[in-house]
């Protein structure tokens, strides 16, 4: 992981975004590359005849704000030990964040802000997930930084994509004080867990498997449930195991993680 791309913007996560890169920079000797994102055409305004204009105080309030957020960085990076770059990208942050995680090894962003009933808004981790190669490494809005030698998790249904995660995740499963293989109900995919236990010792990570019954739980809440258990510092898992519409419309694992989770989550399809 000696490649990162951080999403950097005003939201009060963003220190624990700049806190857990640090961390994962400092153990793996990588660079890091805070990118904002600076979406103008929000700026493009219509009026009731049909015809456009540019709200340009607007505009400009924002390029000043991004260009502080820059400055602030830059101020705060230059105190660390690792090696860093800033840039500010034109258009959305997933767009921009898609285009620089071409070449990333790891991309950082956070879940939403939760509302009263607990669910965190959307936020830009799945279609990101979705679209780039790199896994996305997702923390909860108001969640401390990322810690790498806390017990970790890895959500385990023999699918490509869990396959995938694992693979992304081991880098960063390497540094755990122990690492649990998470099966809830039957081991029905492709992939067996003994294959993925087989997988993960031959690069030095000895995790023991648990299998959880589906009910009384669904497999998500399991999920959720035993991560508290066991204080897990992060669950690796697969995005979107089946059509995403399908799980917008009737809800799923990843929806409701993304919502739910109470930890970091490392994303990969």
């Amino acid at each position: 992981m000696r490649n990162i791309l951080i999403h950097a913007d005003h939201a009060p996560s963003m220190g624990a975004r700049t806190e857990s890169a640090l961390a994962i920079a400092r153990r793996f000797r990588s660079h890091l590359s805070f990118l904002i994102s600076s979406p103008y055409q929000l700026f493009i305004a219509s009026d009731p005849f049909g015809g456009m204009y540019l709200a340009r105080e607007e505009l400009a309030k924002a390029q000043l704000e991004d260009a502080e957020l820059e400055k602030r960085l830059g101020t705060e990076l230059e105190r660390e030990d690792v090696p860093w770059d800033v840039a500010v990208a034109d258009g959305d942050a997933l767009s921009a964040m898609t285009l620089a995680a071409t070449l990333a090894d790891l991309a950082i962003v956070s879940l939403g802000q939760r509302d009263r009933y607990g669910s965190a808004a959307p936020t830009i981790a799945a279609d990101l997930a979705l679209t780039v190669s790199a896994p996305v490494l997702a923390l909860p809005a108001g969640s401390a930084s990322i810690d790498l030698d806390a017990p970790m998790m890895v959500a385990w249904n023999g699918s490509p994509q869990a396959a995938h995660a694992l693979r992304a995740g081991m880098p960063l499963l390497g540094g755990s004080s122990r690492v649990t293989l998470l099966s809830v109900g039957d081991d029905a995919g492709r992939v067996s867990a003994e294959d993925a236990l087989r997988y993960m010792s031959r690069h030095g990570v000895h995790a023991e498997w648990r299998r959880e019954p589906v009910r009384p739980d669904t497999a998500e809440e399991a999920l959720v449930r035993v991560a508290k258990e066991m204080a897990a510092g992060l669950i690796v898992m697969g995005a979107y195991g089946r059509p995403r519409l399908r799980e917008t419309l009737f809800g799923g694992v990843t929806r409701y993680m993304l919502e739910s989770s109470p930890v970091p989550l490392l994303l990969a399809h």
